[in-house]
C-alpha cells in the first residue's frame, strides 16, 4: 500500500481498511488479516517492522508528549528512520505544514478529537448542522492546503462525511463516521472485544474478553497447583531434578564426615 494506491481506491470508490496496531501480537495479526493501513504509536516505531514488514503504518504522535514544532518534527523523523510510513498529528494546520514541507507524509485529524473536545462542548458527534458542517468542510481544504494526504475524520454526521469526501483530494479515513469515508477505521482493542464498555461507534467482531478471562483463570490455576506441589514435597520430582552416582554421594558423605 502506497499513497498513489489509496488515491486510485478513492477514484474507483473502494473501500480501505485500517485499525490500530501496538503490540507484537497485533503488528503480525493486522498484517495476516490482509489490513490495509495501521496506526500505531510513535513510542512503538522501533518494534513495528520487526513484527509487520509489510502493512501501511501511521505513526502517531501524541499530543501530550511533544510539545514544540520542533519536538514534533524530531520525533516524526525518528519514527519514519525506524521504518514507518507517514505521521499522524491532531495538532494545527501549520504543524502540518512544517512536516508536509520536509517532505513527510501527513495525515491529519478533524471531528471530534478527543484532547480538544471541550472547544465544541464535550464528546460529541460533529457536523449535524449544515452551518457547523459547512465550517468542518473549510477546515477540511485548509488541511489540503497544509499539505496533509489524509485526515482521520472521528465521528463526523455520515450525511457530511459522505459530502467532503465526494469534495476533497484527501483520503478520508472514518472512525465513526458513517460509510461515506475512503478508509474503515476501529481501533483493534475494540473490534476484538477487548475493550470494557467501546464507543456507541465501534462494531465488536470479537470476544477477547471473555479468552482474557479464561487465560486469567488457567493461570491462576497453574499458580496454585504449583504453590500446592512445593509446599506438600511433590515438587520437584526426581525425573526432573539432576542427581549424583551412588558411588560419588558415598565418597561426598564421607568427605563430610571429616570436616
Amino acid at each position: 500500500m502506497t499513497i498513489p494506491c489509496m488515491r486510485k481506491a478513492k477514484a474507483e470508490g473502494r473501500k480501505l481498511v485500517q485499525v490500530t496496531a501496538n503490540t507484537p501480537e497485533e503488528l503480525r495479526a493486522t498484517e495476516e488479516a490482509g489490513i490495509d493501513m495501521m496506526v500505531s504509536d510513535a513510542a512503538n516505531a522501533g518494534i513495528i517492522r520487526q513484527h509487520n514488514k509489510t502493512t501501511f503504518c501511521t505513526a502517531a504522535i501524541k499530543m501530550t508528549e511533544h510539545a514544540t514544532t520542533d519536538d514534533i518534527l524530531r520525533e516524526a523523523f525518528r519514527a519514519l528512520q525506524a521504518g514507518v510510513d507517514a505521521i499522524i498529528t491532531p495538532r494545527s494546520f501549520q504543524v502540518v505544514e512544517t512536516l508536509a514541507r520536509e517532505g513527510i507524509p501527513v495525515m491529519g485529524h478533524l471531528g471530534l478529537v478527543p484532547r480538544k473536545s471541550v472547544l465544541i462542548g464535550g464528546m460529541r458527534a460533529v457536523g449535524k448542522t449544515a452551518e457547523e458542517a459547512l465550517e468542518l468542510f473549510r477546515d477540511y481544504k485548509r488541511l489540503e492546503c497544509a499539505g496533509a494526504f489524509a485526515v482521520e475524520s472521528e465521528v463526523i454526521a455520515a450525511q457530511t462525511m459522505a459530502e467532503i469526501a465526494m469534495l476533497t483530494p484527501l483520503i478520508c479515513v472514518s472512525l465513526g463516521s458513517g460509510k461515506g469515508g475512503d478508509v474503515n477505521f476501529l481501533f483493534q482493542t475494540d473490534l476484538t472485544g477487548e475493550t470494557p464498555n467501546p464507543p456507541r461507534h465501534v462494531q465488536v467482531f470479537g470476544n477477547f474478553s471473555s479468552l482474557h478471562q479464561k487465560v486469567h483463570d488457567a493461570r491462576i490455576a497453574a499458580l496454585t497447583a504449583f504453590r500446592e506441589a512445593a509446599t506438600s514435597g511433590a515438587f520437584p520430582p526426581d525425573h526432573i531434578t539432576p542427581a549424583m552416582s551412588e558411588a560419588e554421594h558415598e565418597k561426598l558423605l564421607h568427605s563430610t564426615d571429616n570436616i
